[in-house]
């Protein structure tokens, strides 16, 4: 029995570098959240863009999750 570490590192690599884009992602948006909240706080403005921002990095962690169940049902 032999394994094929080049193709072991390679998943490892890439569960990786998804793992620490999504949770970058999530903080992105949890980051935008809060500016919002800040803006609101002192009184500088609704944080429109920063809550639109957030949404967006919101949506895409729920895409590439949605990928990630996809491909592993399909």
């Amino acid at each position: 029995m032999d394994i094929d570490w080049a193709a072991l590192s390679s998943v490892f690599g890439v569960s990786l570098g998804v793992s620490v884009g999504l949770v970058a992602l999530f903080t992105l948006g949890i980051a935008g959240l809060s500016r919002r909240e800040r803006a609101v706080a002192q009184g500088s403005g609704s944080g429109a863009l920063a809550v639109t921002g957030a949404y967006v990095c919101f949506a895409a962690c729920a895409a590439a999750v949605a990928y990630g169940i996809y491909l592993i049902v399909a």
